[in-house]
């Protein structure tokens, strides 16, 4: 099966190529054209390109990890998320229309603007960096220990992240997000559809629907039930599950999406399009995950789970050497979009703002991401724990953004002072607490991170001034789209 895996790859990396310098041939000048597509993705392209960059690694390898793990918590705490794109039917047309009206690029441009202060984006855009690359470390340790584990070992573990590094670079230089769009649109059918023909076959394997579930209450009814063999306690869950919650509008690779759209009507068509994908790929990691539980009951890592069921034989090999393809299509489609946000994030909000001219802004935002992908690759090579509980950490930093971007919309009080405190003061202590291991009182660190945003925003905003006019200017023109589109 080697052989066919690493020609499958070959292909799947020509065409990925081809789609990228296809897209190349429609690319305009300018940092909207290049990091927005020149706002004019459609909503069907947008939904899968939005499935594409959330749904990665994490999934097929980490969610059916954290299954195997803790049972099926796992399904829940990804429910979880999906409930949380609520917010962006609230925040969406909100981000949509602030886009529209001054032009923004990225989300911390928009922080700075509300803010009336630079000094708020290039936090929040350093804040990203700090987070993100850990993140987009993560995406390659998954295409490494699936390459790895897959082939016995004929293509090593940094063999796969070199190769997912190159892929996401490749393909995010040639053409900015029209490339990564198109490429996108490619990963996320071919991971949707070799996912659910190899769950298909692996549950067959097991005797069927009926039988499979049958097998599993007998044998691991524990995992049935939360929290399961001890994973998911309650204060584990809550402290995995805040920071997804939030997750779509806290993570630049995918808030920076809400400003891409022709339309409000395409930005509603990429919601309900993604909700329908993220529910049936969600459901289809937790079934792989107890599939692997069945057949493979005492993995030693239970990231190992997707590569070991792949080589276990229970599915063909040619439907094991086309998921193979679909996860690290998964996973690279993730890299790219991080490294197209990182590098508007730093061209824009860190570079530009240094530069009274603002020239050379795209050369510095690709040296960015030469940059982000070699330090990727560096973390990646660690081989840290779970892959879900990393992806989870990332979000935890993120999570302290959060109150300065609902203040941007909701809270006319809210003072450039309070977001730099929320964000600053909040960000170096939940990274303590990650790093140190640290849960003051049992509490998870994601909560400490979080409540102190949220508390720091208030009292700091509320004993400091406002920029005079400033939230009314930014904040009229988005309430009269709002109410010209007939949207609360």
């Amino acid at each position: 099966m080697t052989a066919g895996i690493i020609t499958a790859l070959a292909l799947y990396a020509l065409l990925g190529i081809l789609v990228a310098l296809a897209a190349r041939r429609g690319l305009g000048e300018g940092a909207s054209e290049y990091y927005l597509a020149g706002r004019r993705a459609g909503g069907v392209i947008s939904a899968l390109s939005y499935g594409a960059t959330t749904y990665s690694a994490f999934m097929m390898v980490g969610l059916a990890g954290l299954t195997y793990a803790g049972g099926v918590g796992a399904l829940g705490f990804e429910l979880i998320y999906l409930a949380g794109l609520g917010l962006v039917a609230i925040f969406g047309p909100r981000f949509w229309l602030a886009g529209q009206r001054f032009g923004f690029i990225t989300p911390a441009e928009m922080l700075s603007f509300r803010y009336d202060s630079r000094l708020v984006g290039g936090v929040m855009a350093l804040a990203a960096c700090v987070f993100l690359i850990p993140y987009s470390a993560v995406q390659l340790m998954g295409i490494g220990y699936l390459l790895s584990g897959v082939t016995d070992g004929a293509v090593g573990f940094e063999a796969g992240i070199f190769i997912g590094a190159a892929l996401a670079l490749i393909w995010t230089l040639a053409a900015g997000l029209r490339s990564v769009l198109w490429t996108d649109a490619l990963q996320v059918i071919v991971m949707l559809v070799t996912s659910l023909l190899a769950v298909g076959f692996v549950v067959a394997a097991l005797g069927g629907p009926a039988t499979f579930l049958q097998s599993t209450m007998e044998s691991r009814g524990e995992w049935l039930s939360v929290p399961g063999p001890g994973l998911f306690s309650l204060t584990t869950f809550i402290g995995l599950t805040l920071p997804w919650f939030f997750f779509s509008i806290s993570n630049p690779q995918v808030s920076q999406r809400l400003f891409t759209t022709e339309s409000l009507g395409a930005l509603r068509v990429m919601l309900l399009g993604f909700l329908v994908l993220g529910f049936i790929y969600t459901l289809v990691s937790v079934l792989w995950g107890f599939s692997a539980l069945q057949l493979l009951p005492a993995l030693e890592r239970a990231d190992l789970a997707t590569p070991r069921l792949l080589a276990s034989g229970a599915i063909p090999a040619a439907v094991a050497i086309v998921l193979v393809v679909g996860i690290v299509a998964a996973a690279v489609s993730t890299v790219d979009s991080i490294l197209l946000s990182l590098s508007a994030l730093a061209a824009r909000d860190l570079y530009r703002p240094l530069s009274p001219r603002g020239g050379r802004e795209m050369l510095a935002g690709q040296l960015v991401m030469l940059l982000v992908t070699g330090l990727a690759i560096l973390f990646a090579r660690l081989q840290l724990d779970l892959i879900t509980i990393l992806s989870v950490a990332s979000s935890s930093g993120l999570l302290v953004t959060v109150p300065a971007i609902v203040g941007c919309f909701f809270w006319r009080r809210g003072t450039a002072a309070g977001a730099l405190a929320s964000m600053v003061i909040a960000g170096i202590v939940v990274t303590w607490l990650q790093l140190t291991g640290t849960n003051p009182l049992g509490i998870p660190a994601s909560v400490w991170g979080g409540g102190l945003a949220l508390g720091l925003f208030v009292v700091v905003s509320l004993v400091t001034n406002p920029s005079p006019g400033r939230a009314e200017h930014f904040l009229q023109p988005v309430e009269e789209g709002l109410a010209r589109h007939r949207i609360r």
